[in-house]
């Protein structure tokens, strides 16, 4: 029988697997994973806050902020004013064509990844992965 622990480790272990992958491939676009991910959100939810996309990538407000400028900077991202003195982000056209092309990317890496398992044992892995993420906190 498989101690918790060892799940853990090994979807850890997974986690860091796909994300090397994940950056060496999308080195060639000039992009890092939390970058491609950034992007990925953007599409997802246009006009997100700072605060909103550190949650999302995993990074501090302080982190993400940095991160958004030189993004915002390089043309990937504009950053415009929102209610108050909130700042709203939206892709542009160069953050949308990076998506799409880091998408096939990590289609392929994620895809190999999950080659060994049958489509059924996919969905299983999906469902129980979702049992143990429990339902999605709101903060």
């Amino acid at each position: 029988m498989r101690e918790p622990s060892d799940v853990g480790l090994a979807v850890k272990r997974l986690q860091h697997r796909h994300q090397r992958a994940a950056n060496r491939a999308l080195a060639p676009l000039g992009l890092s994973l939390v970058q491609w991910d950034t992007l990925r959100h953007l599409h997802a939810k246009p006009d997100a806050s700072l605060h909103d996309l550190a949650v999302l990538t995993f990074q501090t407000d302080q982190s993400f902020g940095s991160l958004a400028a030189r993004m915002a900077e390089r043309g990937l991202i504009e950053r415009v004013p929102g209610p108050g003195r909130a700042v709203r982000h939206r892709l542009t056209e160069e953050g949308a064509r990076l998506l799409a092309e880091g998408q096939a990317a990590l289609d392929a890496i994620t895809a190999a990844s999950f080659s060994a398992l049958t489509p059924d044992q996919l969905d299983q892995l999906g469902a129980l992965l979702d049992i143990a993420l429990g339902p999605n906190p709101t903060a």
